[in-house]
């Protein structure tokens, strides 16, 4: 019974993110290629996630004590309701196997399927490390599990604070490693012991299992309604699933990277969508998963902001490169006068020392095993492709990913402004949230690179002759 109420516990985020979506008719199309239902369920997982630990802030604001009468059965009442106002109005999507493979041959379909099982097999085996394996000690248990552990233990959130202060003797006040860290995580991992019905701190970490599966869905839906083919959209899940630094950050659970990277990435898709269409609920998905990112992680905030140059190049497509390079320009230059100057505002220095570490940014991009050939490939494509990136309907995406890589030497070359975002200078972790941005932007490149040329410009550039209407 145990093992029970932790798989209900664990499909709660997924059933009440997904029944919002259905109720909001987003994506807002119809279609049975596997792309909006499977787009429907990898948003909505992270989507729940994100109502599921504020509905717990709430709880425990009023006062009341966690468990699943206070936050299991309101939530799965509302999405209830949710999915019944979504059947009344024929929202739910069509699933449709034979149509998801699509190609029109035989050794195409088993193509597919082959690769799929190699999906699932990868699943399955950072599903052995989270079942065997208990809390690692490293960040994830001295920095994330105490805050899981001690709400847990009372029910509701109780305050954590630094050393010095919990050394002075404040009462009903807790110390980890850092204080002041967003309780999204701690708070997901405490609903998993609460459906549970005990403290176990393997078990509690199951989520990071279902983030890998969601973003997974969310990017094949993604790469699908953007006119990929079953099998390119499935290397495009592969690709990504496949990356040895984001399957440890699920084999070794417990931080909120994985999180992180996936709302980011997903905000980021659907802001691409938003400037292609123009449709309201695409970019209200994009500012709701941007806005969140700070609750997941201190550094969330500025990831955020790098989606800030798509939006510019979306509604300003004639001149926003020219915005976004006088931009840089002058950031440059606020940057080498901060670097001279040293000022103070609000007891905070402003001075920046110049310490690069790209040597390390390198090593850690190009020649350790975290992301096998990912960073060579982009750099490959993107001069392969330099001028379908500066256009649309590439260029939104492209700047986002181009401020992320900006902002990311930013933080190696200051140390004051890795300070300044809480984040550490662990370069595999702290480039994560680019991964799957990267991935699913190469992909939709090839998209571009391999399109065939229309008829009519074929046609022109054989010599054939256009006939003329009888008017001309």
């Amino acid at each position: 019974m145990d093992y029970a109420g932790l798989a209900i516990g664990l499909a709660l985020p997924w059933i009440v993110g997904w029944s919002v979506l259905l109720a909001l008719d987003w994506p807002g199309t119809q279609s049975s290629n596997g792309g909006v239902a499977t787009l429907q369920l990898g948003y909505g997982y992270f989507i729940g996630t994100l109502l599921l630990t504020l509905w717990m802030r709430i709880v425990s604001a009023v006062g009341m004590h966690f468990g699943w009468t206070t936050i299991g059965v309101p939530l799965l009442a509302v999405a209830a309701l949710l999915f019944a106002f979504a059947w009344r109005r024929g929202r739910l999507p069509r699933f449709a196997i034979a149509t998801w493979l699509s190609s029109p041959d035989r050794f195409g379909r088993l193509l597919w399927i082959a690769l799929a099982a190699w999906i699932a097999l990868r699943f399955a085996s950072v599903a052995i490390d989270i079942a065997w394996r208990p809390l690692y000690p490293w960040k994830a248990w001295s920095q994330w599990a105490p805050m899981a552990r001690v709400w847990y233990e009372f029910g509701h959130i109780v305050p954590f604070v630094n050393a010095n202060t919990w050394l002075a003797g404040p009462a009903g006040a807790y110390f980890d490693a850092a204080p002041r860290d967003p309780a999204t995580v701690p708070l997901l991992q405490a609903w998993s012991c609460i459906a549970l019905g005990r403290w176990d701190d393997s078990a509690m970490n199951w989520p990071w299992l279902l983030m890998l599966i969601a973003l997974a869905l969310a990017i094949y839906g993604s790469l699908r309604e953007d006119g990929s083919g079953t099998f390119a959209a499935l290397v495009g899940v592969w690709l990504t699933v496949s990356l040895p630094l984001l399957d440890v950050q699920v084999a070794l659970a417990g931080y909120p990277d994985l999180l992180l990277a996936s709302l980011y990435a997903l905000a980021a898709l659907a802001l691409y969508r938003w400037s292609l269409h123009r449709k309201t609920g695409d970019a209200c998905v994009a500012v709701i998963l941007a806005l969140c990112c700070p609750l997941i992680k201190s550094s969330g905030a500025f990831w955020a902001v790098t989606l800030l140059p798509g939006i510019v190049v979306a509604l300003l497509p004639e001149r926003g490169m020219k915005i976004l390079g006088a931009a840089l320009g002058a950031g440059t230059v606020i940057l080498l006068a901060l670097g001279r100057w040293d000022a103070a505002i609000l007891g905070r220095h402003l001075g920046l020392d110049v310490a690069p570490s790209w040597r390390s940014l390198v090593d850690g991009l190009f020649f350790f095993d975290n992301w096998h050939l990912l960073w060579y490939g982009t750099i490959a494509l993107a001069i392969l492709g330099a001028r379908y990136l500066i256009r649309r309907p590439l260029a939104p995406l492209a700047m986002i990913a181009a401020a992320g890589v900006v902002f990311l030497f930013v933080v190696f070359s200051y140390p004051v402004v890795a300070a300044w975002i809480g984040d550490s200078a662990e370069i595999s972790r702290a480039s994560l949230p680019l991964g799957p941005l990267l991935i699913c932007l190469g992909l939709l490149l090839w998209n571009e690179l391999t399109r065939p040329a229309p008829a009519t410009a074929a046609a022109t550039a054989s010599g054939d002759a256009i006939p003329k209407t009888a008017d001309a």
